[in-house]
Protein backbone atom coordinates (compact mmCIF):
# COMPACT_ATOMS: atom_id res chain seq x y z
CA UNK A 1 0.00 0.00 0.00
CA UNK A 2 2.92 2.62 0.77
CA UNK A 3 4.80 1.40 -2.36
CA UNK A 4 1.15 2.36 -4.42
CA UNK A 5 0.84 5.74 -2.18
CA UNK A 6 4.76 7.11 -2.79
CA UNK A 7 4.09 7.97 -6.35
CA UNK A 8 1.59 9.98 -5.72
CA UNK A 9 3.12 11.92 -2.88
CA UNK A 10 5.92 12.75 -4.65
CA UNK A 11 3.96 14.03 -7.76
CA UNK A 12 1.73 16.07 -5.51
CA UNK A 13 4.75 17.49 -3.93
CA UNK A 14 6.14 21.48 -4.87
CA UNK A 15 8.51 21.60 -7.37
CA UNK A 16 11.53 23.52 -6.11
CA UNK A 17 14.71 25.03 -8.24
CA UNK A 18 18.05 25.19 -6.53
CA UNK A 19 18.01 28.81 -5.91
CA UNK A 20 14.42 28.84 -4.60
CA UNK A 21 15.94 25.96 -2.13
CA UNK A 22 19.29 27.20 -1.35
CA UNK A 23 17.67 30.60 -0.33
CA UNK A 24 15.34 28.50 1.60
CA UNK A 25 17.70 26.73 3.48
CA UNK A 26 19.74 29.94 3.81
CA UNK A 27 16.98 31.36 5.58
CA UNK A 28 16.33 28.64 8.11
CA UNK A 29 19.79 28.43 8.97
CA UNK A 30 20.49 31.72 9.48
CA UNK A 31 17.53 32.02 11.17
CA UNK A 32 17.83 29.16 13.73
CA UNK A 33 21.88 30.13 14.35
CA UNK A 34 21.37 33.70 14.09
CA UNK A 35 24.36 34.55 16.37
CA UNK A 36 26.47 31.56 17.54
CA UNK A 37 30.29 31.25 19.39
CA UNK A 38 32.38 28.50 18.10
CA UNK A 39 35.42 26.96 19.93
CA UNK A 40 37.69 25.16 17.58
CA UNK A 41 41.30 25.10 16.10
CA UNK A 42 42.09 27.49 13.00
CA UNK A 43 42.77 24.85 9.85
CA UNK A 44 44.34 26.08 6.74
CA UNK A 45 44.70 29.58 7.31
CA UNK A 46 46.99 31.26 4.25
CA UNK A 47 46.86 34.46 5.17
CA UNK A 48 44.26 37.42 3.40
CA UNK A 49 42.98 37.14 0.16
CA UNK A 50 44.09 39.37 -2.22
CA UNK A 51 40.42 40.64 -1.83
CA UNK A 52 41.73 41.64 2.27
CA UNK A 53 39.05 38.61 2.86
CA UNK A 54 40.33 35.68 5.31
CA UNK A 55 38.99 31.99 4.34
CA UNK A 56 39.73 28.78 6.71
CA UNK A 57 38.01 26.63 8.28
CA UNK A 58 37.61 25.57 12.41
CA UNK A 59 37.81 22.32 13.17
CA UNK A 60 38.23 19.45 16.59
CA UNK A 61 38.28 15.99 16.66
CA UNK A 62 35.37 15.08 15.12
CA UNK A 63 34.40 18.04 12.09
CA UNK A 64 34.94 20.69 10.62
CA UNK A 65 33.33 23.97 9.86
CA UNK A 66 34.26 26.52 7.15
CA UNK A 67 34.99 30.10 8.35
CA UNK A 68 35.23 33.58 6.61
CA UNK A 69 36.21 37.22 8.11
CA UNK A 70 35.37 40.22 6.02
CA UNK A 71 38.26 42.56 5.07
CA UNK A 72 36.86 45.51 7.10
CA UNK A 73 36.68 43.02 10.08
CA UNK A 74 39.90 41.88 9.95
CA UNK A 75 41.46 45.35 10.21
CA UNK A 76 39.51 45.97 13.76
CA UNK A 77 40.22 42.79 15.36
CA UNK A 78 42.97 42.93 17.80
CA UNK A 79 43.84 38.90 17.69
CA UNK A 80 44.62 38.24 14.09
CA UNK A 81 43.95 34.62 13.20
CA UNK A 82 46.98 32.29 13.12
CA UNK A 83 47.04 28.77 12.42
CA UNK A 84 46.89 25.92 14.18
CA UNK A 85 45.73 28.43 17.01
CA UNK A 86 42.53 27.40 19.38
CA UNK A 87 40.58 30.12 19.33
CA UNK A 88 36.61 31.53 20.50
CA UNK A 89 34.85 32.53 17.32
CA UNK A 90 31.65 34.81 17.59
CA UNK A 91 29.67 35.13 14.35
CA UNK A 92 26.33 34.08 12.17
CA UNK A 93 25.84 30.79 10.78
CA UNK A 94 25.07 30.92 6.71
CA UNK A 95 25.32 29.07 3.77
CA UNK A 96 27.34 29.97 0.47
CA UNK A 97 25.08 28.09 -2.37
CA UNK A 98 27.91 28.23 -4.54
CA UNK A 99 28.83 24.82 -3.43
CA UNK A 100 26.10 23.79 -0.87
CA UNK A 101 27.85 24.01 2.01
CA UNK A 102 27.31 25.96 5.63
CA UNK A 103 29.94 28.17 7.02
CA UNK A 104 30.13 30.56 10.04
CA UNK A 105 30.81 34.44 9.22
CA UNK A 106 32.84 35.72 11.91
CA UNK A 107 32.70 39.07 13.78
CA UNK A 108 35.02 38.58 16.54
CA UNK A 109 37.82 36.45 17.66
CA UNK A 110 39.85 35.71 20.60
CA UNK A 111 42.51 32.79 22.13
CA UNK A 112 40.65 30.37 24.04
CA UNK A 113 42.42 30.44 27.41
CA UNK A 114 45.32 31.46 28.91
CA UNK A 115 47.16 28.31 26.93
CA UNK A 116 46.07 29.48 23.66
CA UNK A 117 47.77 33.57 24.71
CA UNK A 118 51.01 31.21 25.72
CA UNK A 119 51.29 29.38 22.74
CA UNK A 120 50.71 32.88 20.32
CA UNK A 121 53.15 34.63 22.26
CA UNK A 122 55.71 31.59 21.63
CA UNK A 123 54.69 31.56 17.79
CA UNK A 124 55.35 35.55 17.77
CA UNK A 125 58.92 35.08 19.91
CA UNK A 126 60.44 32.64 17.41
CA UNK A 127 59.07 34.84 14.51
CA UNK A 128 60.31 37.88 15.69
CA UNK A 129 63.47 36.16 17.04
CA UNK A 130 64.38 34.65 13.76
CA UNK A 131 64.35 37.61 12.42
CA UNK A 132 66.91 39.21 14.38
CA UNK A 133 64.71 41.51 16.71
CA UNK A 134 66.44 39.70 19.98
CA UNK A 135 69.74 39.32 19.00
CA UNK A 136 72.31 40.28 21.48
CA UNK A 137 74.44 42.86 19.00
CA UNK A 138 71.55 45.30 18.47
CA UNK A 139 71.14 46.33 21.78
CA UNK A 140 72.44 49.80 22.64
CA UNK A 141 74.60 50.53 26.46
CA UNK A 142 72.68 52.39 28.40
CA UNK A 143 74.21 55.94 29.38
CA UNK A 144 75.42 56.56 32.20
CA UNK A 145 73.86 59.69 33.49
CA UNK A 146 70.83 60.87 30.68
CA UNK A 147 70.08 64.50 31.00
CA UNK A 148 66.47 63.55 29.59
CA UNK A 149 64.51 60.57 30.53
CA UNK A 150 61.35 59.98 28.74
CA UNK A 151 58.60 57.65 29.95
CA UNK A 152 56.10 55.79 28.20
CA UNK A 153 53.06 54.81 30.71
CA UNK A 154 49.55 55.91 31.98
CA UNK A 155 50.23 58.88 33.52
CA UNK A 156 46.80 58.29 35.90
CA UNK A 157 48.73 55.34 37.29
CA UNK A 158 50.76 54.51 40.31
CA UNK A 159 53.91 53.96 38.23
CA UNK A 160 54.71 57.02 37.19
CA UNK A 161 54.63 58.18 40.43
CA UNK A 162 56.97 55.42 41.96
CA UNK A 163 59.65 56.56 39.05
CA UNK A 164 59.41 60.10 39.58
CA UNK A 165 59.63 59.06 43.38
CA UNK A 166 62.88 56.89 42.64
CA UNK A 167 64.66 59.24 40.50
CA UNK A 168 64.36 62.37 42.90
CA UNK A 169 65.57 60.33 45.50
CA UNK A 170 68.92 59.20 42.97
CA UNK A 171 69.16 61.71 40.58
CA UNK A 172 67.07 64.36 40.02
CA UNK A 173 66.86 64.41 36.18
CA UNK A 174 64.29 66.06 33.41
CA UNK A 175 61.58 63.94 32.70
CA UNK A 176 59.04 63.98 29.75
CA UNK A 177 56.24 61.37 30.05
CA UNK A 178 53.98 60.09 27.15
CA UNK A 179 50.80 59.72 28.18
CA UNK A 180 49.35 56.41 26.64
CA UNK A 181 47.02 53.32 27.44
CA UNK A 182 48.63 50.74 29.02
CA UNK A 183 45.88 47.69 28.38
CA UNK A 184 42.34 47.44 25.94
CA UNK A 185 42.06 48.55 22.37
CA UNK A 186 44.45 50.60 20.56
CA UNK A 187 47.04 50.46 23.28
CA UNK A 188 49.49 48.91 21.77
CA UNK A 189 49.42 51.47 18.70
CA UNK A 190 49.49 54.59 21.83
CA UNK A 191 52.89 52.70 22.84
CA UNK A 192 54.35 52.26 19.28
CA UNK A 193 53.60 55.90 18.19
CA UNK A 194 54.83 57.39 21.80
CA UNK A 195 58.36 55.46 20.99
CA UNK A 196 58.63 56.31 17.40
CA UNK A 197 57.33 60.08 18.45
CA UNK A 198 60.59 60.37 20.96
CA UNK A 199 62.78 58.91 18.50
CA UNK A 200 61.21 61.74 16.14
CA UNK A 201 61.97 64.70 17.98
CA UNK A 202 65.07 66.48 16.80
CA UNK A 203 68.63 67.55 18.26
CA UNK A 204 68.48 70.66 20.44
CA UNK A 205 64.29 71.02 19.28
CA UNK A 206 62.11 73.13 21.39
CA UNK A 207 61.15 69.96 22.97
CA UNK A 208 64.68 68.07 24.17
CA UNK A 209 65.05 64.70 22.77
CA UNK A 210 65.25 62.19 25.44
CA UNK A 211 68.88 60.30 26.12
CA UNK A 212 66.72 56.94 27.59
CA UNK A 213 63.50 55.60 27.16
CA UNK A 214 61.28 53.58 30.00
CA UNK A 215 58.40 51.73 29.08
CA UNK A 216 56.59 50.81 32.07
CA UNK A 217 53.39 49.45 33.56
CA UNK A 218 51.97 47.89 36.48
CA UNK A 219 51.59 44.23 36.93
CA UNK A 220 48.42 42.26 35.73
CA UNK A 221 47.71 38.87 34.41
CA UNK A 222 48.62 37.81 30.92
CA UNK A 223 45.74 39.47 29.13
CA UNK A 224 46.43 42.63 30.59
CA UNK A 225 49.75 42.58 29.76
CA UNK A 226 48.61 41.79 26.33
CA UNK A 227 49.29 44.82 24.52
CA UNK A 228 53.24 44.57 25.41
CA UNK A 229 53.26 41.50 23.50
CA UNK A 230 51.72 42.88 20.15
CA UNK A 231 54.26 43.13 16.87
CA UNK A 232 54.17 47.05 16.15
CA UNK A 233 55.29 47.72 20.16
CA UNK A 234 58.74 45.05 19.51
CA UNK A 235 59.05 46.23 16.65
CA UNK A 236 58.57 49.95 17.36
CA UNK A 237 61.54 48.88 20.73
CA UNK A 238 63.73 47.47 18.84
CA UNK A 239 63.88 49.80 15.67
CA UNK A 240 64.35 52.41 18.63
CA UNK A 241 67.66 54.67 18.34
CA UNK A 242 67.26 55.77 21.97
CA UNK A 243 68.29 53.06 24.48
CA UNK A 244 65.13 51.74 26.07
CA UNK A 245 64.58 50.41 29.17
CA UNK A 246 61.24 47.65 29.79
CA UNK A 247 59.57 47.78 32.96
CA UNK A 248 56.54 45.95 32.00
CA UNK A 249 55.03 44.06 35.10
CA UNK A 250 56.20 42.39 38.51
CA UNK A 251 59.64 40.08 38.23
CA UNK A 252 57.76 36.99 36.97
CA UNK A 253 56.11 39.12 34.21
CA UNK A 254 57.78 37.85 31.13
CA UNK A 255 56.91 39.73 27.58
CA UNK A 256 57.77 40.33 24.43
CA UNK A 257 59.01 43.58 24.62
CA UNK A 258 61.41 42.63 27.19
CA UNK A 259 63.59 40.81 24.70
CA UNK A 260 63.38 43.54 22.07
CA UNK A 261 64.36 46.45 24.84
CA UNK A 262 67.82 47.23 25.22
CA UNK A 263 67.30 46.17 29.12
CA UNK A 264 64.81 44.76 31.15
CA UNK A 265 63.98 46.25 34.61
CA UNK A 266 62.03 43.26 37.06
CA UNK A 267 59.52 46.49 38.26
CA UNK A 268 58.98 50.48 37.11
CA UNK A 269 61.23 51.52 40.36
CA UNK A 270 64.11 48.93 39.26
CA UNK A 271 64.21 50.78 35.90
CA UNK A 272 64.66 54.29 37.52
CA UNK A 273 67.19 52.39 39.32
CA UNK A 274 68.93 51.19 36.45
CA UNK A 275 68.41 54.81 35.04
CA UNK A 276 70.63 57.22 37.21
CA UNK A 277 73.33 56.41 39.79
CA UNK A 278 73.29 58.05 42.90
CA UNK A 279 74.31 61.34 43.56
CA UNK A 280 75.48 60.87 46.57
CA UNK A 281 78.19 58.03 45.59
CA UNK A 282 79.04 60.14 42.44
CA UNK A 283 80.03 62.68 44.48
CA UNK A 284 82.20 60.16 46.62
CA UNK A 285 83.82 58.48 43.69
CA UNK A 286 84.48 61.56 41.89
CA UNK A 287 85.92 62.97 45.00
CA UNK A 288 87.93 60.15 44.88
CA UNK A 289 89.12 59.64 41.70
CA UNK A 290 90.54 63.45 41.69
CA UNK A 291 92.66 62.68 44.94
CA UNK A 292 94.18 59.54 43.10
CA UNK A 293 94.72 61.23 40.01
CA UNK A 294 96.75 64.00 41.94
CA UNK A 295 98.46 61.38 43.95
CA UNK A 296 99.21 59.86 40.52
CA UNK A 297 100.71 62.97 38.73
CA UNK A 298 102.65 64.00 41.57
CA UNK A 299 104.45 60.56 41.77
CA UNK A 300 104.65 60.87 37.77
CA UNK A 301 106.43 64.16 38.30
CA UNK A 302 108.98 62.86 41.03
CA UNK A 303 109.60 59.80 38.73
CA UNK A 304 109.95 62.12 35.97
CA UNK A 305 112.55 64.40 37.93
CA UNK A 306 114.67 61.65 39.02
CA UNK A 307 115.09 60.22 35.47
CA UNK A 308 115.95 63.95 34.01
CA UNK A 309 118.88 63.65 37.27
CA UNK A 310 119.71 60.53 36.31
CA UNK A 311 120.15 61.47 32.44
CA UNK A 312 122.11 64.94 33.15
CA UNK A 313 124.85 62.71 34.96
CA UNK A 314 125.10 60.30 32.00
CA UNK A 315 125.66 62.70 29.37
CA UNK A 316 129.60 63.50 28.52
CA UNK A 317 130.50 67.14 28.45
CA UNK A 318 130.27 69.38 25.60
CA UNK A 319 133.87 68.79 24.07
CA UNK A 320 133.91 65.59 23.89
CA UNK A 321 130.99 65.64 22.18
CA UNK A 322 132.35 68.47 19.59
CA UNK A 323 135.64 66.87 19.29
CA UNK A 324 135.00 64.80 16.20
CA UNK A 325 132.69 67.47 14.35
CA UNK A 326 135.49 69.58 14.86
CA UNK A 327 137.57 67.42 13.50
CA UNK A 328 135.65 66.64 10.38
CA UNK A 329 135.19 70.54 9.91
CA UNK A 330 139.19 71.15 9.79
CA UNK A 331 139.34 67.93 7.27
CA UNK A 332 136.64 69.44 4.98
CA UNK A 333 138.16 73.17 5.16
CA UNK A 334 141.95 71.52 3.92
CA UNK A 335 139.75 69.68 0.70
CA UNK A 336 138.11 73.04 -0.15
CA UNK A 337 140.50 74.74 -2.31
CA UNK A 338 141.36 71.70 -4.34
CA UNK A 339 137.87 70.53 -4.56
CA UNK A 340 136.45 74.50 -6.11
CA UNK A 341 139.36 74.37 -8.87
CA UNK A 342 138.41 70.62 -10.14
CA UNK A 343 134.48 72.25 -10.07
CA UNK A 344 135.58 75.33 -11.90
CA UNK A 345 137.41 73.03 -14.46
CA UNK A 346 134.72 70.69 -14.77
CA UNK A 347 132.42 73.53 -15.66
CA UNK A 348 134.66 75.39 -17.90
CA UNK A 349 135.06 71.38 -20.35
CA UNK A 350 130.95 71.34 -20.35
CA UNK A 351 130.60 75.42 -21.43
CA UNK A 352 133.27 74.61 -23.91
CA UNK A 353 131.04 71.61 -25.27
CA UNK A 354 127.95 73.23 -25.20
CA UNK A 355 129.31 76.24 -27.38
CA UNK A 356 130.97 73.97 -29.90
CA UNK A 357 127.64 73.11 -30.40
CA UNK A 358 126.02 76.36 -30.99
CA UNK A 359 126.86 77.22 -35.03
CA UNK A 360 125.15 79.93 -36.78
CA UNK A 361 123.07 77.37 -38.38
CA UNK A 362 121.16 75.73 -35.58
CA UNK A 363 120.42 78.80 -34.30
CA UNK A 364 118.57 79.77 -37.24
CA UNK A 365 116.95 76.63 -37.07
CA UNK A 366 115.93 76.99 -34.02
CA UNK A 367 114.75 80.59 -34.56
CA UNK A 368 112.43 79.41 -37.55
CA UNK A 369 110.92 76.63 -35.08
CA UNK A 370 110.15 78.72 -32.82
CA UNK A 371 108.45 81.26 -35.55
CA UNK A 372 106.70 78.53 -37.06
CA UNK A 373 105.28 77.61 -33.67
CA UNK A 374 104.45 81.23 -33.18
CA UNK A 375 102.82 81.89 -36.39
CA UNK A 376 100.57 78.18 -35.63
CA UNK A 377 99.78 79.57 -31.57
CA UNK A 378 98.58 83.24 -33.16
CA UNK A 379 96.06 81.22 -35.90
CA UNK A 380 95.14 78.70 -33.09
CA UNK A 381 94.66 81.79 -30.37
CA UNK A 382 92.86 83.94 -33.05
CA UNK A 383 90.33 81.27 -33.88
CA UNK A 384 89.42 80.40 -30.42
CA UNK A 385 89.19 84.12 -29.48
CA UNK A 386 86.61 84.43 -32.41
CA UNK A 387 85.00 81.25 -31.59
CA UNK A 388 84.86 82.11 -28.01
CA UNK A 389 83.72 85.76 -29.23
CA UNK A 390 80.97 84.12 -31.05
CA UNK A 391 79.70 82.26 -28.32
CA UNK A 392 79.82 84.85 -25.65
CA UNK A 393 77.56 86.84 -28.63
CA UNK A 394 75.04 84.17 -28.27
CA UNK A 395 74.76 83.89 -24.88
CA UNK A 396 74.35 87.47 -24.77
CA UNK A 397 71.59 87.53 -26.94
CA UNK A 398 69.59 84.91 -25.30
CA UNK A 399 70.58 86.95 -21.72
CA UNK A 400 69.58 89.85 -23.45
CA UNK A 401 66.25 88.22 -24.76
CA UNK A 402 65.50 86.65 -20.99
CA UNK A 403 66.28 90.36 -19.54
CA UNK A 404 63.55 91.68 -21.72
CA UNK A 405 61.04 89.27 -20.96
CA UNK A 406 61.96 89.30 -17.08
CA UNK A 407 61.86 92.96 -17.19
CA UNK A 408 58.15 93.17 -18.59
CA UNK A 409 57.07 90.22 -16.59
CA UNK A 410 58.55 92.25 -13.26
CA UNK A 411 57.02 95.50 -14.47
CA UNK A 412 53.29 93.81 -15.20
CA UNK A 413 54.28 92.21 -11.30
CA UNK A 414 55.09 95.51 -10.15
CA UNK A 415 52.23 96.85 -11.77
CA UNK A 416 50.09 94.90 -10.35
CA UNK A 417 51.69 95.30 -6.80
CA UNK A 418 51.06 98.65 -7.26
CA UNK A 419 47.97 98.67 -8.01
CA UNK A 420 46.56 96.85 -5.33
CA UNK A 421 48.75 98.80 -2.84
CA UNK A 422 47.20 101.95 -4.06
CA UNK A 423 43.66 100.04 -3.50
CA UNK A 424 44.77 99.38 -0.28
CA UNK A 425 45.93 102.71 0.35
CA UNK A 426 42.66 104.18 -0.59
CA UNK A 427 41.07 102.05 1.80
CA UNK A 428 43.06 102.44 4.76
CA UNK A 429 42.86 106.02 3.96
CA UNK A 430 38.82 105.88 3.93
CA UNK A 431 39.38 103.62 7.15
CA UNK A 432 41.52 106.80 8.69
CA UNK A 433 38.68 109.35 7.88
CA UNK A 434 36.10 107.91 9.66
CA UNK A 435 37.64 106.58 12.36
CA UNK A 436 38.95 110.59 12.26
CA UNK A 437 35.55 111.50 11.87
CA UNK A 438 34.43 109.41 14.65
CA UNK A 439 36.95 110.59 17.11
CA UNK A 440 36.59 114.27 16.60
CA UNK A 441 32.73 113.67 17.24
CA UNK A 442 33.04 111.42 20.26
CA UNK A 443 35.58 114.31 21.57
CA UNK A 444 32.98 117.07 20.54
CA UNK A 445 30.47 115.16 22.52
CA UNK A 446 32.92 115.32 25.63
CA UNK A 447 33.92 118.49 25.61
CA UNK A 448 30.20 119.82 25.27
CA UNK A 449 29.28 117.10 28.46
CA UNK A 450 32.00 118.98 30.48
CA UNK A 451 31.15 122.22 29.25
CA UNK A 452 27.19 121.24 30.70
CA UNK A 453 29.04 119.66 34.11
CA UNK A 454 30.68 122.82 34.50
CA UNK A 455 27.77 125.06 33.83
CA UNK A 456 25.57 122.69 36.23
CA UNK A 457 28.95 122.51 39.15
CA UNK A 458 29.36 127.09 38.75
CA UNK A 459 28.16 128.99 41.63
CA UNK A 460 27.26 131.92 39.21
CA UNK A 461 24.33 129.38 38.70
CA UNK A 462 23.76 129.44 42.31
CA UNK A 463 24.01 133.49 41.94
CA UNK A 464 21.19 133.39 38.99
CA UNK A 465 18.69 131.86 42.08
CA UNK A 466 19.00 135.04 43.87
CA UNK A 467 21.91 134.00 46.46
CA UNK A 468 24.90 136.53 46.83
CA UNK A 469 28.55 135.88 47.31
CA UNK A 470 30.47 137.72 49.91
CA UNK A 471 33.85 138.60 49.71
CA UNK A 472 36.26 140.67 52.35
CA UNK A 473 38.50 143.09 51.31
CA UNK A 474 41.47 140.56 50.06
CA UNK A 475 38.93 138.92 47.94
CA UNK A 476 38.04 135.78 50.09
CA UNK A 477 34.48 134.24 50.20
CA UNK A 478 33.17 134.76 53.74
CA UNK A 479 30.90 132.08 55.12
CA UNK A 480 29.41 133.12 58.31
CA UNK A 481 28.77 136.33 60.11
CA UNK A 482 30.63 135.84 63.20
CA UNK A 483 33.75 136.42 60.89
CA UNK A 484 32.89 140.11 59.89
CA UNK A 485 34.45 142.77 61.82
CA UNK A 486 32.22 146.50 62.25
CA UNK A 487 32.99 148.48 59.42
CA UNK A 488 34.81 145.76 57.72
CA UNK A 489 34.76 146.75 53.66
CA UNK A 490 32.69 143.47 51.90
CA UNK A 491 32.37 142.73 48.11
CA UNK A 492 28.82 141.05 47.29
CA UNK A 493 28.52 139.61 43.78
CA UNK A 494 25.08 139.17 42.17
CA UNK A 495 24.10 137.24 39.09
CA UNK A 496 24.47 140.60 37.15
CA UNK A 497 27.76 142.20 38.82
CA UNK A 498 29.22 143.60 42.28
CA UNK A 499 28.37 145.78 44.91
CA UNK A 500 30.41 147.41 47.62
CA UNK A 501 28.93 147.22 51.16
CA UNK A 502 30.32 148.47 55.03
CA UNK A 503 29.42 146.02 57.82
CA UNK A 504 27.08 147.47 60.64
CA UNK A 505 26.84 145.60 63.52
CA UNK A 506 24.23 147.47 65.23
CA UNK A 507 22.10 146.85 62.66
CA UNK A 508 22.33 143.44 62.48
CA UNK A 509 21.57 142.85 66.23
CA UNK A 510 18.27 145.19 66.10
CA UNK A 511 17.32 142.98 62.94
CA UNK A 512 18.16 139.95 64.67
CA UNK A 513 15.86 141.10 67.97
CA UNK A 514 13.30 142.51 66.36
CA UNK A 515 12.74 139.07 64.21
CA UNK A 516 11.66 136.75 67.26
CA UNK A 517 9.56 139.47 68.50
CA UNK A 518 7.46 139.59 65.34
CA UNK A 519 7.37 135.75 64.92
CA UNK A 520 4.52 133.96 66.18
CA UNK A 521 5.08 131.17 69.12
CA UNK A 522 6.61 128.43 68.16
CA UNK A 523 7.26 125.17 70.06
CA UNK A 524 11.07 124.71 71.26
CA UNK A 525 12.06 122.50 68.57
CA UNK A 526 11.36 124.42 65.81
CA UNK A 527 12.56 127.54 67.52
CA UNK A 528 15.94 125.52 67.91
CA UNK A 529 15.54 124.54 63.99
CA UNK A 530 15.32 127.91 62.59
CA UNK A 531 17.91 129.66 65.06
CA UNK A 532 20.31 126.91 63.64
CA UNK A 533 19.82 128.17 60.10
CA UNK A 534 20.01 131.72 60.93
CA UNK A 535 23.08 131.30 62.43
CA UNK A 536 25.13 129.23 59.39
CA UNK A 537 23.20 128.55 56.58
CA UNK A 538 26.66 126.39 55.19
CA UNK A 539 28.86 126.92 52.24
CA UNK A 540 27.41 125.86 48.62
CA UNK A 541 30.83 126.20 46.94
Amino acid sequence: MAKLLAPDTLVNAPEFTVTELSSALKRTVEDAYGHVRVRGEISGFRGPHSSGHCYFALKDEGAKIEAVIWKGVHSRMRFKPQEGLEVIATGKLTTYPGSSKYQIVIEAIEPAGVGALMALMEERKRKLGAEGLFDEARKQLLPYLPEVIGVVTSPTGAVIRDILHRLEDRFPRHVLVWPVRVQGEGSAEQIAAAIHGFNALPEGGKIPRPDLLIVARGGGSLEDLWSFNEEIVVRAAAESMIPLISAVGHETDITLIDFAADKRAPTPTAAAEMAVPVRAELFVEVTSLARRTMLCWQRAQESRRNELRAAVRALPAAGELLAIPRQRLDGAAAALPRALKANTHAHHRRFAQASAGLTLRVLRDQVAHAAHRLSVSGERLTHGARAGLRQRRERFAGLEIRLKASKLANAQAQRVRIGSERERTVRLAERARRALSTLIERKQARVAHAGQLLAALSYRGVLARGFALVRDAQGQSIHAAAGIGAGARLSLEFADGRVGATADSDGADATRAARPAAAKPASSATAAKRSAKAVDQGSLF
